[in-house]
């Protein structure tokens, strides 16, 4: 499972600066992930940014530098996309990105807990 430690440090400092929220990492879609508040906000995934937002502002985003659709099992995800390289490089770009998931980190609902099987 490789992804840019570099990026993730990234990440790290602008979360650990910018919130007093409970954060916490787990390795999840081919990279890792940063929950905030036990709920995932972005991800490092290979060299790009994961990025979980409203998805009401999916056309604003969609019109970003370096956004891709996120598309699972052949269906577009709203609320969820990829960012390259060149939509973060600049501190602007990138600040953006990490205010856009912080955001709706608040509202965004948790995942529902797998019920353990039994044997």
């Amino acid at each position: 499972m490789a992804y840019s430690t570099s990026l993730a440090d990234r990440i790290r400092e602008y979360l650990v600066e910018q919130t007093k929220h409970k954060i916490t990492e787990k390795r999840m879609f081919s990279g890792l992930a940063f929950m905030v508040n036990g709920k995932m906000c972005v991800n490092v995934s290979h060299e790009n940014l994961m990025c979980r937002y409203d998805p009401a502002k999916q056309e604003e985003v969609a019109e970003r530098n370096g956004y891709q659709p996120m598309v699972m099992r052949g269906k577009e995800l709203t609320g969820y996309c990829y960012v390259t390289e060149d939509g973060f490089k600049s501190k602007r770009d990138f600040d953006y990105w990490m205010k856009l998931c912080l955001d709706y980190n608040s509202r965004a609902k948790a995942a529902k807990k797998k019920a353990k099987k039994r044997t």
